[in-house]
């Protein structure tokens, strides 16, 4: 069975490549800045993530919001750290995150049980 978060990772994949394609010297820049700002450094990559979460909760990013999701999942993070996280969006960006911590929820839930199906 597809889920939403299958199809959001092969668009993903797909048109990435097709904008690296493009051979833009500026955005392969920002792309390269985009991955390396996720390495470990003074602080972990994983921790890295969470703060993305946030940002993009935030920033009321929903495609961002699942990225990083995955991101943070695949890092261990657990349901109630998540939350944690994704209060603090929330007490930062104020009701207008409310819309987003739904399909914030709902991006959780649909990875717990992708690893149930495995």
């Amino acid at each position: 069975m597809t889920t939403r978060i299958d199809e959001f990772n092969a668009y993903r994949q797909r048109m990435n490549e097709r904008i690296l394609e493009a051979g833009h010297l500026g955005i392969k820049r920002f792309f390269n800045l985009d991955t390396n700002a996720y390495q470990d450094g003074a602080l972990e990559g994983r921790t890295k993530e969470l703060l993305g979460l946030v940002a993009s909760a935030v920033l009321r990013c929903n495609d961002c919001i699942d990225y990083h999701l995955i991101q943070c999942v695949d890092a261990g993070f657990s349901d109630e750290e998540l939350y944690e996280a994704l209060n603090v969006a929330l007490v930062v960006g104020g009701s207008i995150v409310i819309p987003h911590l739904r399909h914030a929820f709902e991006t959780i839930d649909l990875l717990r049980s992708r690893g149930e199906e495995e």
